[in-house]
């Protein structure tokens, strides 16, 4: 004990711990096939370049160095390869088939997942931090149109035709107090360029990552955490508080069809991410990024038990209608096989004509391949670079382990579930650290190791003890040490992302008018922006500092509440510890009328934008 209290006391003073890299690591994210099936295109997220894989042989024959790190891909019916990267300098890069640079155009804060057009004189790129799209004419590599969507669009697919296309947010944009709380699907009509709307999944859904289509556009399909947030987080089996879902749309009139399970009964199938229909459309296939495996589902009798629940005819004991479809466990009994596999992580998922599947294993850069003829149906493993050994590399191993759900019982969960990418799932958690009854927002881990305490009541002493609770209570496993300590190191290397409201890197002018209307209104007494970590780290808080009083309301009302770092507010609405303001103006208007958050109350419309602009630009 007097060892780990040491440990954890100089993780404090230092703000990290012990971890020097012991490798490089490739990450492979995305896939995509060339048109005549012969090569494999895989990303290589964290040293910016694509590789170029031989089906038949399984060698990489080429890999080019793109100078952004690839976040998404796509490949025309000519063969040109559309890669995006570049994060806050987000570009769009046009490549031949031996990799040379045709096109380049700039696009928007952290751009994924270009889809091109059904013609192919379009390519659609989601600008993730800008929650919106653009289309970028293929020919001449400028962007034509620009389209606000919902929050965050992480995947994309069209439809029938082409004549719609089909985007996945990541997160809700909703109040968390709301009857409904989940991400959206938003449908594009390509021909005006317009949405045609947005369709709400299921409560409590988010952390959305993949879609795809049929090959001929029939039916689109969403992967996605399915959080059961109503429920006090007292238990974990049989999905008491997180299952994974899959959402059903059509691709002719954009209508929403269902949401199936993809959990067993008594063992969970977390963070499912990449999906994908074979050529001939007899299987959907589905990665779980938490567990190290594929579903594989045989499609037509997955669309026989929805048609069936749509008559309100019985399906299994507990499906007899429609609405009893997202929460039966046992739909997919029968029709679906899981393939294990021993890489960690994987993501983008591809399947071949001739009846192979690849999966890109993020944490052990390798390929997952899945042969849908053999009748065991192993994974088997393609190395892509040198062998790893997370053993030497506490952050790495940490990451990883933060995102693994099958160390947690049943494998229904893991961190990643609640704070996707470290961050929040913009839902309302009712944790028991601090009594029953009184939900609040999942937090943003960045800097969460430099300004204890924890949890938004500061029922925590430090980050360290928080991420052992968790594993206590939330994953409900007891775990080495060690692995505490990779997750410590983990959390403790994350850095902020740059805000989509900085200017070339620099305060936009509204923003830098915001900044004097931040120390008129006193918010830099309680979160000072002088105020620096131990590597010049701007905490906009005080660690250990002043708490709030008089922000609670009904059974929380006189509560202290910890004093959070303003780090990242931009992308972590909704906001105050419940959740109930949906934008920052909220917070300093209509959630403060006694100015006890700030005084704001004398501040005009034009200085409340202005003051929100600063405090989302960091």
């Amino acid at each position: 004990m007097k060892t780990q209290n040491a440990i954890l006391a100089m993780s404090l003073l230092t703000g990290t711990l012990s971890a020097a890299p012991a490798q490089v690591y490739l990450s492979p994210e995305y896939l995509t096939l060339s048109p005549d099936g012969k090569t494999l295109y895989v990303t290589e997220a964290t040293v910016g370049k694509v590789a170029a894989l031989d089906v038949e042989t399984k060698k990489v024959t080429a890999e080019w160095a793109l100078k952004a790190n690839p976040s998404g891909m796509a490949v025309a019916a000519d063969g040109t390869l559309y890669v995006t990267g570049g994060a806050h300098e987000g570009v769009l890069l046009k490549l031949d088939a031996k990799g040379k640079i045709l096109g380049k155009v700039a696009v928007g804060h952290t751009p994924m997942a270009p889809v091109i057009s059904a013609d192919g004189g379009t390519v659609y790129v989601m600008n993730r931090f800008n929650n919106d799209i653009m289309a970028v004419n293929a020919a001449t590599m400028k962007v034509s149109a620009k389209l606000p969507v919902v929050r965050e669009p992480h995947a994309a697919a069209l439809g029938v035709g082409g004549k719609l296309l089909f985007v996945a947010n990541h997160l809700p944009y909703c109040r968390a107090t709301d009857d409904i709380v989940s991400a959206s699907v938003t449908v594009i009509d390509t021909a005006a360029f317009a949405v045609k709307e947005s369709i709400m999944l299921p409560n409590g859904s988010t952390g959305v990552r993949g879609m795809c289509a049929t090959p001929d556009g029939a039916f689109i399909y969403v992967t996605h955490t399915f959080g059961r947030y109503q429920l006090p987080t007292t238990q974990l089996e049989r999905g008491w508080m997180n299952t994974a879902g899959l959402s059903v749309f059509n691709g002719e009139t954009g209508a929403y069809v269902n949401t199936f399970l993809l959990d067993d009964v008594d063992l969970g199938a977390a963070n499912p991410w990449g999906v994908t229909v074979t050529p001939d459309g007899k299987s959907l296939i589905v990665a779980h990024a938490g567990t190290r495996e594929v579903s594989v589902i045989d499609r037509a009798a997955l669309h026989d038990r929805l048609d069936k629940a749509a008559r309100n005819e019985k399906v299994t004991e507990v499906t007899k209608s429609a609405t009893d479809v997202p929460n039966d466990l046992s739909f997919l009994v029968t029709i679906r096989r899981r393939v294990k596999f021993e890489g960690d992580g994987p993501r983008g998922i591809v399947a071949t004509p001739d009846g192979r599947v690849f999966a890109a294993c993020y944490f052990a850069d390798k390929l997952a391949e899945v042969k849908l003829s053999d009748v065991m149906m192993k994974g088997e493993m393609i190395a892509l670079g040198k062998e790893l050994d997370l053993t030497k590399d506490r952050v790495r191993r940490g990451e990883m382990l933060w995102n693994d759900g099958s160390m947690c019982f049943q494998q229904w969960q893991s961190c990643a579930s609640c704070h996707p990418d470290a961050r929040s799932d913009a839902l309302n958690w009712d944790l028991v650290n601090d009594g029953i009854g009184n939900p609040k927002q999942s937090k943003n881990m960045v800097y969460s190791h430099l300004t204890p305490p924890t949890m938004v009541t500061g029922i925590r002493l430090n980050m360290e003890t928080c991420n052992r609770k968790g594993m206590t209570h939330i994953q409900f496993v007891v775990r080495p040490e060690e692995d505490a300590l990779c997750i410590d190191a983990f959390i403790s290397s994350i850095k902020p992302v740059p805000s989509p409201y900085l200017v070339d890197g620099a305060l936009s002018k509204a923003a830098k008018r915001g900044e004097s209307l931040f120390k008129k209104a006193g918010c830099a007494e309680c979160h000072p922006p002088d105020k620096k970590g131990p590597n010049g780290e701007r905490l906009f808080t005080i660690p250990n500092g002043k708490k709030y009083l008089l922000l609670g309301v009904g059974n929380e009302e006189g509560r202290e509440w910890d004093t959070t770092t303003l780090v990242e507010t931009w992308r972590t609405a909704p906001y105050l510890y419940d959740g109930r303001a949906l934008t920052m103006e909220e917070v300093l208007t209509t959630c403060n009328p006694d100015d006890v958050h700030g005084k704001t109350s004398k501040l005009k419309p034009d200085e409340i934008k202005d003051l929100a602009e600063y405090i989302l630009s960091y």
